[in-house]
């Protein structure tokens, strides 16, 4: 049995392909980009589609320049920031040290406050004042009736003294500063000989103050300062005045100090503006 000539491999192989139940996949043209998907104008009248869900939600969400309030800018143009709420309001810095704290320090230094002691340190001198007052009027006025003249000049020069301690006493307590810094804390007292005692911030491990029920009346409290050193200048320093606010300002310039620069960067804005 004679047999037709065989054809040729490729048209056998092209009649295989041909046999079978499959669709040639198109092939995208280079010269062609892909489509981009088109979406509706109004994204909010847009069909559901489970396929493109969260799709026209996340382009109308996201198409276009986002929009900010005033408030969220104040911050950034320098304005007036929102208000702090009372109970953690730091009040603002001083301007500047005096010239019984300036002498202490160097000029790389930052100065952030310093604070005179409660004047209920005082309160025992005036006791003491108003007392002798009282005793030296009573006792000057019987020896005198009595012709005590010798006494009651002992007695006036018994007041005279006790009313120059006292007013010792008075002037030390002006003399006398707690002084913050950015790198310090420091505690300088006395007239004739001054002392002044002083210790890093960094080197404090510890702080706490104490307020008992008439430091909370009249708004004083007293500090206790821990470092790392055996010998420490500062441990207890009594009768400072609001000591809350004292607190916050020591741990802020502790752990937040580029809190306080940005602060005082916001207040030197707001002068220079006139606001």
């Amino acid at each position: 049995m004679t047999t037709g000539p065989e054809p040729p491999e490729d048209e056998g192989r092209s009649r295989r392909f041909e046999d079978r139940d499959t669709e040639p996949i198109p092939r995208a043209r280079p010269s062609e980009p892909p489509s981009a998907p088109s979406y509706p104008e109004d994204f909010d009248d847009a069909p559901y589609d489970p396929l493109t869900d969260g799709v026209y939600a996340d382009r109308a969400r996201y198409d276009g320049p986002p929009s900010f309030t005033e408030d969220e800018f104040a911050g950034l143009r320098g304005g007036e920031a929102r208000p702090v709420p009372v109970g953690s309001r730091v009040a603002p810095l001083d301007e500047e040290a005096s010239r019984h704290a300036a002498r202490y320090l160097f000029p790389t230094e930052k100065f952030r406050g310093e604070w005179k002691r409660h004047w209920i340190q005082l309160a025992k001198e005036g006791l003491v004042a108003i007392g002798a007052t009282i005793a030296m009027g009573y006792v000057a006025g019987w020896l005198t009736k009595h012709n005590q003249t010798q006494l009651r000049t002992a007695v006036l020069i018994i007041w005279a003294l006790v009313i120059l301690w006292c007013a010792w006493r008075v002037a030390d307590w002006w003399y006398d500063r707690f002084i913050l810094t950015n790198k310090r804390v420091m505690v300088v007292s006395g007239i004739f000989t001054r002392n002044v005692a002083m210790m890093p911030l960094l080197r404090v491990t510890d702080m706490k103050y104490v307020q008992s029920l008439t430091g909370r009346m009249f708004g004083y409290g007293h500090f206790e300062l821990e470092s790392a050193g055996q010998d420490q200048a500062l441990r207890n320093i009594r009768n400072l005045p609001n000591p809350n606010e004292l607190y916050l300002r020591i741990v802020e310039e502790m752990y937040e100090p580029e809190a306080v620069e940005a602060r005082l960067g916001r207040a030197a804005t707001s002068e220079d503006d006139g606001t």
